[in-house]
């Protein structure tokens, strides 16, 4: 079973963690899963940033991002070529390390 190694983020995940993920799940549903309390605004269906995760190590093993996820990405705050949204970036069989970027962009939240 593949390894999420979350990387420290001052809110959701102070201490980092390692988490066990199923293969076939994606990125999000694997950190709510385990307690980590990821943003997911738009329930998980890429109409948002709010999930945004870059894969330090393990990208070469997620399928590459369809063009709904690059143009939501391409409002991301922080955006790296390693980011992906978390809720469509699905685990396979290699271990992976994400880092939760300190900041989103939620306009629901920010009363946009």
């Amino acid at each position: 079973m593949p390894k999420i190694i979350v990387l420290p983020n001052e809110q959701l995940c102070p201490d980092g963690a390692m988490i066990d993920a199923t293969p076939g799940i994606s990125i999000c549903d694997a950190l709510l899963e385990n307690g980590i309390e990821i943003e997911h605004a738009c329930e998980k269906s890429c109409a948002c940033t709010t999930c945004h995760v870059v894969v330090r190590e393990g990208l070469e093993s997620l399928d590459p991002a369809d063009e709904l996820e690059e143009d939501m990405l391409d409002k991301a705050w922080g955006l790296e070529p390693a980011s992906r949204l978390s809720c469509q970036a699905i685990v396979r069989d290699q271990d992976l390390v994400v880092e939760i970027p300190k900041y989103t962009i939620n306009l629901a939240s920010e009363h946009h």
